[in-house]
């Protein structure tokens, strides 16, 4: 069990920094990420929206208030990364590498979550 725990622990985290470097350069650094998403074919009008959404996520993975949220958190991550990574791919930038490592760690984050903190049927 402390090997679970600490497999989903550095896992979370990864996840955690790599979605706060990310909505930290979407406020920081705008005019960059804007150009990005419009070679990648998004709309710039996303950009602090998602942003947001990142924080919010990584609140309600964290926090562990409410199953569903928490559910609905790692369901958006997911959507976000293969959306991301397809992007990426057909752009074909090479830059697909941090959508896909996140994929992974999302993965086992949520597979660990599930196995440290139980089934969806249990509170947390």
């Amino acid at each position: 069990m402390k090997k679970d725990k600490i497999i989903y622990y550095i896992a979370t985290g990864l996840i955690t920094a790599l979605m706060l470097m990310s909505a930290g350069m979407y406020f920081v650094k705008y005019d960059m990420v804007s150009e990005v998403f419009t070679k990648l074919g998004f709309p710039t009008f996303i950009i602090y929206p998602l942003a947001v959404l990142k924080l919010l996520g990584l609140v309600a993975i964290w926090s562990r208030k409410s199953i569903s949220l928490k559910e609905w958190a790692y369901a958006g991550f997911f959507f976000d990364f293969v959306l991301a990574l397809a992007a990426h791919i057909y752009a074909n930038d090479n830059e697909y590498a941090a959508s896909a490592v996140a994929l992974v760690l999302l993965g086992v984050s949520y597979l660990y979550d599930k196995k440290v903190f139980g089934s969806l049927s249990q509170a947390h």
